[in-house]
């Protein structure tokens, strides 16, 4: 969950007086060319989760009319797997080059939702920081890790240049980056920036073209996939580091966890043995409303005489208006 308003760092002011006006006659200032802020492979090690709510109303609805979104989002989430990646460190980039015009850091790496989580008193950011990138444009960076900004107030930054790690930090219940995008303190839409553009109306965004081609729109992914040897809940696959099936193990566990899963959609998981045999199969009838996340698992205790030698196939699809509309294939050698 991203932060709820913009970033206020209490006892920090902004440095500089307002610029003059600028001349009827002057060009309009280029706006930034962004790159990926955080340093992963969508699809691969992370993916969005959620995308700016363009909708005025008491809605939510995403650049591409989607609902990949939720009420008053003002920004780009993207998460990364799991809490295991987050412990490894997932270094935040500076978008495009600028000056950090402000930052906080100290704030706890805690899930709002975990016991005994401190009040947010306003820090719905948690740490984070904003570089100013000149004309009016700034990029905003939050839920970074307690103690991981490498950069201070004043410094100028490279695009691209690492300026801390992702964290769990402020109004959030896993790791992720959320990315603000302003212009003259105006929250603008990365990926459709024409001032009240509809939705779907397309347009060059403000990405470069290597970033906007990865993070082409996506109706639904899968965040996680693999084998465990127990039932999975979703704290497990959240919290990372699940022991993969042995010839020995008494449980083979097949598990998926997908996000962005619409009203409608139907789910099936089966799990297929050395030989093509069924050794588990889980259907999920039509959701009856969107789901952010949903985790599946299809498996079975080992058989008496033992786990066939060799590889063990998951196929996972999502069906939507009677299309496919997410597939992920996944094995195990046993």
């Amino acid at each position: 969950m991203p932060p709820k308003r913009l970033l206020a760092l209490a006892g920090v002011a902004l440095a500089g007086a307002l610029a003059p006006a600028i001349a009827d006659s002057a060009p309009e200032p280029a706006p930034p060319k962004l790159g990926l802020p955080i340093a992963c492979r969508p699809g691969q090690t992370c993916e969005v989760q959620n995308y700016l709510d363009r909708d005025p109303g008491p809605g939510a609805q995403d650049w591409r009319c989607g609902a990949r979104t939720y009420q008053n989002h003002n920004g780009v989430d993207f998460r990364i797997l799991d809490m295991a990646a987050q412990r490894r460190g997932v270094a935040v980039l500076a978008a495009a080059a600028g000056k950090v015009s402000r930052l906080r850091d100290g704030v706890q790496d805690i899930s709002v939702k975990a016991p005994g989580a401190p009040p947010l008193n306003g820090q719905d950011c948690g740490n984070g920081l904003v570089i100013d990138h000149g004309g009016g444009w700034e990029t905003q960076y939050c839920h970074m890790a307690k103690g991981s900004l490498s950069v201070k107030a004043g410094d100028t930054v490279a695009a691209g240049q690492p300026v801390g790690k992702v964290g769990l930090s402020g109004n959030t219940e896993y790791p992720h980056l959320h990315l603000t995008v302003r212009r003259a303190g105006v929250v603008v839409d990365p990926f459709a920036p024409k001032p009240g553009a509809a939705c779907g109306a397309g347009g060059p965004g403000l990405w470069s073209e290597e970033a906007g081609r990865l993070l082409a729109y996506q109706t639904g992914a899968v965040l996680n996939a693999g084998f465990a040897d127990r039932p999975v809940t979703n704290d497990d696959v959240e919290a990372g580091g699940l022991s993969a099936p042995q010839a020995g193990s008494g449980v083979l566990v097949a598990y998926v966890r997908a996000i962005g899963l619409k009203a409608g959609d139907t789910q099936h998981l089966v799990l297929t043995g050395p030989k093509g045999e069924v050794v588990s199969e889980t259907r999920i009838p039509a959701l009856d409303r969107d789901k952010a996340q949903y985790l599946l698992y299809a498996g079975r205790k080992r058989p008496p005489a033992g786990w066939t030698p060799g590889t063990y196939t998951a196929r996972y699809e999502v069906t939507r208006a009677g299309a496919a509309a997410i597939r992920r294939t996944f094995s195990l050698r046993l």
